[in-house]
């Protein structure tokens, strides 16, 4: 299990969390099960790393107006319906933590799989060099791919972003947001 299903684990049980320097707050109207706080408590680094503000230190309310903002732009300046608006904005958080919590690896070792290059799979690299540059094979982008959107998802829901009715959840049948 990853960080991130043992964050949606933990929100699915009524937990609310909060980052505190290192520390993890958690806030629950019931005391949870100890399984689950047993996976918190191992995933705990994970955990704090998808929740801790980018680099540019956006905080909860901070998502919530670039949130606002693009679904009231979509509603009213795009003529779309409100939850389409809504699953739009969702999608534009995504993009924007996507970037903003951008990953490196070093040349010569893919993120996905951690193999080298090979002679029918080379490594390719994604993203820009100044912001962050992913190296993978083409074989291992989809997954990992999907893994950074759940991260994200994981990371807005976490900040009290929910994600609209009917936004898809698995982006690695669909690849789209």
């Amino acid at each position: 299990m990853s960080a991130t299903e043992a964050l949606q684990a933990a929100r699915v049980a009524g937990i609310k969390f909060a980052v505190d320097g290192d520390d993890l707050v958690l806030e629950a109207s019931a005391p949870p099960e100890p399984a689950i706080l047993d996976l918190v408590s191992r995933h705990k680094p994970g955990i704090v790393a998808l929740l801790w503000p980018g680099r540019d230190d956006w905080s909860p309310e901070d998502w919530e107006v670039f949130f606002d903002e693009r679904a009231g732009i979509a509603e009213f300046d795009g003529g779309l319906q409100c939850l389409e608006a809504e699953a739009r904005a969702f999608a534009c958080c995504i993009v924007e933590w996507l970037n903003r919590n951008c990953v490196r690896s070093p040349p010569g070792r893919c993120l996905g799989c951690g193999g080298g290059d090979r002679a029918h799979d080379p490594l390719l690299p994604h993203g820009a060099g100044s912001i962050g540059r992913v190296w993978l094979h083409s074989r291992c982008w989809a997954d990992w791919h999907a893994a950074r959107r759940a991260d994200a998802v994981a990371a807005l829901e976490a900040m009290g972003l929910n994600r609209p009715p009917g936004f898809p959840n698995d982006f690695a049948k669909n690849g789209s947001a």
